[in-house]
């Protein structure tokens, strides 16, 4: 046999021995290159920090805020103080320190993990006016004013807080003699806040 005979014998044994191998490890052999690109990249969506103070811990309330993270809502831990002032009741003033802890930009820490409010400063909300329902709660900007995301944070972050009906869903309106909905904070909206919008319904004064 030729040395040309037995480089080519050689060659044949060798690849055998490799498709044996992949064989038996359960994949199939193909002769078409594959490329799927490169591997997704994850946010992971976990701050590393707070951004609160081991004081403000001590003396706050432990409540749960919605922020936009990998375009998604994601529950968030935080420890806001409740004003005591008598001229609110207790559930607006959680309300507005809802409100307040959404419309603060996160830590850098928290930045860096994903996070985001699209919620943004200087909004305040009361109880309900003359004529409306107990339950509601109206905001110096009208809910529809607001974008997408921002309505989202708010509506899912007080529905699930003390500041909801109890049902699970939130009345809000704007300033004074504009009308009340009520939302709800679904799957759906949890998981694309940017395009789905809170279902409501218009509630009668």
């Amino acid at each position: 046999m030729t040395r040309r005979r037995l480089r080519a014998a050689s060659a044949v044994a060798a690849l055998a021995a490799v498709l044996a191998t992949v064989s038996g490890c359960g994949i199939r052999s193909t002769e078409v290159p594959t490329d799927f690109g490169a591997a997704p990249s994850r946010v992971p969506c976990v701050a590393s920090d707070s951004g609160i103070s081991p004081q403000d811990e001590a003396v706050g309330v432990p409540v749960q805020i919605f922020l936009v993270c990998s375009s998604q809502l994601v529950a968030v831990d935080r420890t806001v103080r409740i004003p005591t002032e008598k001229a609110s009741t207790d559930r607006v003033r959680i309300a507005q320190a809802l409100l307040d802890e959404l419309s603060t930009p996160p830590s850098q820490a928290a930045k860096q993990a994903g996070y985001a409010t699209d919620v943004r400063r200087g909004m305040t909300v009361t109880g309900p006016r003359r004529g409306d329902p107990d339950e509601a709660l109206r905001l110096t900007r009208s809910p529809r004013d607001l974008s997408a995301p921002a309505l989202a944070q708010i509506v899912c972050t007080y529905a699930d807080s003390a500041a909801s009906d109890g049902a699970g869903s939130v009345v809000l309106g704007g300033p004074a003699g504009g009308p009340l909905r009520r939302y709800e904070c679904t799957p759906e909206v949890r998981a694309r806040p940017g395009t789905v919008a809170p279902p409501s319904r218009a509630v009668e004064g």
